[in-house]
Order: structure tokens, then C-alpha cells, then sequence
């Protein structure tokens, strides 16, 4: 989350506590200030969230639909933001004795901002209630709201706690993905494809099942359905290779895979290359990937699948494929001196293999 933690800072704040106070004129602007800079630095984007949301708790009226009332006309003006998410927040923290109160503000706060992590809240305190909400919401006329249907009942969501019921049986929110499945916003579409994703983590021969009933001739659907299979295609899942037209057994001559460098340094690059010839007296749809095999800190070697081309390739026809990658440590990657295994990977199967050794100073 990084410096995104930033949009939570000083002039946030100042700004935050003029608008509180001139709708409710007994908030103490100076306190709410003093409280939200203390220590402000060392706090995550989803710690400084949070303390916005109890500070403006201690200011408002206990009455939570008071509350309400200060908090709404607050959040257009945060629209299309992250800091906006302090008003669903304030709902998810405070609004569990007022169910269906808070349901409706989650609806209104989540078009100018999310409500996809408070809602999650009232998941856990009535799965039915709201999923029957979800399912209202899946219907409306609203991208933010319809969006909401589906981002907030994820099994998995980023940043957030799991939905364990889901997580095991993702059955109940089928109906709310079925009217999503073409809906006409990419916005909205891009989260029901994570949520299938989700999904597949768990119960991919489910997901499957419904990706496979749907109509992939709308191309709203075509594009949720293959957009939700990216994991499973990366792990060569056999079924889902099949459900998008790959061939299952490919007649082909791969070359040996070429690598520019035998030995590399942490920050070079490495360049590979190698050709596909069809062997087929038919087109085959291939999928060509390959694999790094990553040393751990461990000693032990982790695949990971990164995506090349796709393409259809004519009976006798050759295909050139060559890709650099620069080997370096980011947020989510650590890299450990030793060797390095990479495999050809078509259709899910493997078509040559090569190694290199990494080099890391110390």
C-alpha cells in the first residue's frame, strides 16, 4: 500500500474536519486535527482509514441515524476517492444495531466511494439478509452499486477478512453473479471476474461449472469468463485449457530453449528465445508460457508461470518466440542466489527446460 497511505495526510484532514464541522457545529476541529496527526507516519493506509473513522465517531452524535445525517451530504465531495471510504467505514464500525439503516447507507456511500469492505461487516452478522440485498443491488441501474453486488461478497477480497462460508460453498452467490455475468460496465465486470478467480482458489471445478453454462457468444461474458480463468490457465488447469478452445495434445517441434546468459548479477536481464513448428495437419490454438522456478530462501525452487502469446498456428507453420526479463527485487519478490530452472510451457505442457544461475550480493 505504500505511499498510498499519503492520501490520508495533514491537508486531508484539515479539509475533513471543516466540512464535519460546518454540519454539525459542535465538532471540535482542533481535537479531531491533533488526534489524526499523532503519530500519522507510522500508521498503514488501512490504520489512518480507520482512525478517521473513530475520531469521527467521538464527535458525532451517538445516535448513529443522526450520524448519519451529518455524515451523507459529505461524500460526494469525495467521489471516485479512497478517503471517502471513511463514511461506509463509520457504517460497518457503528451501524450493526441499525441492519437495514445501514444497508441503505452502504448503497448511497458506495456511489461516490466503496462500500465493498464495510458491507463485508453484516456479512458476518447476517450472511442471508445481506446476500439477499446483494442480490437487489445486482439489479440496479447504479454501475457503483452493481459493482458493490459483487466486489463485497467476494470469498477472498484484498485487504480484507474472508468470507469462510463462501470460501467453502460458493453456491448462495451464483444468482448474484448471473446477473452480472454481461453486464455492460468494465468496471463491474472486472470484479466479477476477480470474484470467479476467488472463487477458483478454492473450488475451481465449481467455477468452472458455471463459466461453462454461460453464453460465451455475448461478449461481455466471454470476456468475464476468461478473464476469471487467468490462475487456472496459469496453472494449466486441464479443463479450463479445454473450455477456450487450446488443443489438448499439441503436434509440435519445439527448438531447445535459448538463453543469453548462463550466470546473471540481480538487476541484468535475461533474454530467451526458442521456435515452435506445427507438426499438426491442422490449426492448434496454443497458449505459450513459461516457468521460473525461483529460489526460496529456503534452498527449495517455487514455479512461477508468466504469460508469452497466444495464438492459432497453422498446419507446418513456425512461430519465433523470444522474451526478456529483468531479474530484481520488487514489493513482492525476493530473489536468493543459486540456480534457476525455466520450462517451455504449451498448452500446460512442458517443451524444453534451461537454467541459469543468479548471482546476489550480500
Amino acid at each position: 500500500m505504500g505511499e498510498l497511505k499519503n492520501w490520508f495526510d495533514e491537508k486531508f484532514y484539515r479539509q475533513l474536519a471543516g466540512q464535519l464541522h460546518r454540519q454539525y457545529s459542535r465538532f471540535n476541529r482542533e481535537i479531531f486535527i491533533a488526534g489524526a496527526l499523532d503519530g500519522l507516519e507510522a500508521l498503514s493506509l488501512t490504520e489512518r482509514l480507520r482512525r478517521t473513522t473513530t475520531l469521527m465517531a467521538e464527535q458525532l452524535p451517538s445516535d448513529f441515524v443522526r450520524a448519519l445525517d451529518i455524515l451523507a451530504p459529505l461524500a460526494p465531495l469525495y467521489e471516485g476517492t479512497f478517503k471517502g471510504m471513511c463514511f461506509p467505514d463509520f457504517v460497518g464500525m457503528y451501524g450493526r444495531g441499525h441492519f437495514d439503516r445501514s444497508l441503505d447507507a452502504l448503497k448511497y456511500f458506495t456511489r461516490y466511494s466503496s462500500s465493498e469492505f464495510a458491507v463485508r461487516e453484516f456479512f458476518k452478522l447476517d450472511f442471508q439478509r445481506t446476500l439477499d440485498a446483494a442480490l437487489e443491488w445486482s439489479c440496479d441501474e447504479n454501475r457503483h452499486v452493481r459493482r458493490l453486488a459483487s466486489e463485497g461478497s467476494r470469498p477472498r477480497l484484498p485487504w480484507s477478512f474472508q468470507l469462510h462460508t463462501l470460501v467453502q460453498d460458493p453456491s448462495p452467490v451464483r444468482p448474484v453473479l448471473d446477473n452480472l455475468k454481461s453486464d455492460t460496465e468494465i468496471y463491474v465486470r472486472k470484479s466479477v471476474a476477480n470474484h470467479l478467480n476467488d472463487i477458483s482458489r478454492d473450488n475451481p471445478e465449481i467455477m468452472l461449472d458455471w463459466i461453462s453454462e454461460w453464453d460465451h457468444a455475448i461478449p461481455e461474458t466471454s470476456w468475464i469468463s476468461r478473464h476469471a480463468s487467468r490462475s487456472l490457465l496459469k496453472k494449466c488447469h486441464p479443463r479450463a485449457f479445454a473450455l477456450f478452445g487450446f488443443t489438448a495434445d499439441p503436434s509440435l517441434d519445439v527448438s531447445p530453449l535459448r538463453l543469453s546468459r548462463t550466470s546473471l548479477s540481480l538487476g541484468e536481464g535475461q533474454n530467451m528465445s526458442f521456435t515452435v513448428t506445427s507438426t499438426g495437419t491442422v490449426p492448434q490454438k496454443l497458449a505459450i508460457d513459461y516457468t521460473v522456478h525461483y529460489v526460496k530462501k529456503s534452498g527449495k525452487r517455487a514455479p512461477k508461470v508468466f504469460k508469452l502469446k497466444e495464438l492459432v498456428l497453422a498446419a507446418g507453420a513456425t512461430e519465433n518466440v523470444a522474451k526478456s526479463q529483468t531479474f530484481e527485487n520488487f514489493t513482492t519478490r525476493t530473489h536468493y542466489a543459486g540456480r534457476h530452472d525455466v520450462d517451455i510451457l504449451i498448452n500446460g505442457k512442458v517443451f524444453g527446460t534451461g537454467n541459469f544461475e543468479l548471482r546476489v550480493s550480500t
